[in-house]
């Protein structure tokens, strides 16, 4: 149930609620999921995106035929073929060995403008927090959590505790996002943000290119947290316009309208800072 508008919110709070279709007596909340990606029976096509990545060689596709002979471990390789026949007939985007957009997909996403703020992301890969760099609350989730989601569009889920980092000051040359947070974590401890969206805040964060802080929310997990954030800004929308999955026209005004209301409001309360 959406927070009365009067409380201060968090992001993670906004995002949370906009996003929650019920609440169960036990506080399990059910959520609608945006974005997700993946192969099988699909309520909504248009807003899952499929794409080889993990299961593939590195070795050159000069000479590709097809995934049967280019993919030689027989676990890979039947992941692959198998979500070739599903995305074909469900009709699922597909980003294939074939296609040059082909790549890591917590790269495509953003790369495409399919990863938007405000939405909610998920993937069957821990490392999906990386997304959260646009304003997204994106998580990565198992096996039968990507079936559920994929016939459904929702997810259960119980809501995680509110996190904040502040990075201030200047940072010294040759110091880059990875750099801050390694030592985020080797302050907070591998397990420092286990139950917990953490937001990352501060004028070091502002100042982090969309590629930095992509890097700052990807490393989220290794915290022990479920996701990390960034509130967008115009940094944020600069990377996104134009890009071909991104709105257009009218509808990015009215979506960058909605996006600049996505931060913290002042006097926000956070479990842990």
């Amino acid at each position: 149930m959406p927070a009365p508008v009067s409380q201060p919110r968090t992001l993670y709070d906004k995002i949370w609620d906009d996003h929650v279709i019920d609440i169960d007596e036990n506080g399990q909340a059910l959520i609608y999921i945006d974005r997700r990606t993946a192969g099988r029976p699909v309520r909504r096509p248009d807003c899952t995106l499929a794409t080889v990545d993990h299961n593939i060689p590195t070795a050159s596709r000069k000479n590709f035929t097809t995934v049967e002979d280019f993919v030689s471990q027989p676990e890979s390789r039947a992941q692959c073929t198998t979500l070739e026949e599903n995305v074909k007939a469900f009709g699922v985007t597909y980003f294939g060995m074939k296609d040059r957009r082909q790549g890591i997909v917590h790269v495509i996403g953003p790369e495409q403008g399919f990863t938007l703020p405000g939405i909610t992301c998920v993937c069957g890969d821990s490392h999906t927090s990386t997304h959260g760099a646009f304003g997204a609350l994106a998580f990565g989730i198992g096996t039968s959590e990507v079936e559920h989601v994929l016939a459904t569009q929702t997810l259960l889920q119980r809501k995680a505790k509110n996190m904040r980092i502040t990075v201030e000051g200047k940072l010294n040359e040759g110091v880059t996002s990875k750099d801050v947070i390694l030592h985020i974590i080797g302050k907070i401890g591998t397990a420092g943000g286990t139950g917990c969206v953490i937001e990352y805040a501060g004028s070091v964060i502002r100042g982090f290119s969309m590629e930095a802080r992509m890097s700052m929310c990807n490393m989220s997990i290794e915290g022990g947290a479920r996701a990390g954030m960034i509130a967008p800004d115009d940094i944020t929308f600069d990377y996104l316009r134009g890009r071909p999955l991104a709105p257009k026209g009218e509808v990015w005004d009215r979506a960058e309208a909605y996006w600049r209301t996505l931060k913290t409001d002042e006097g926000a309360k956070f479990d842990m800072r």
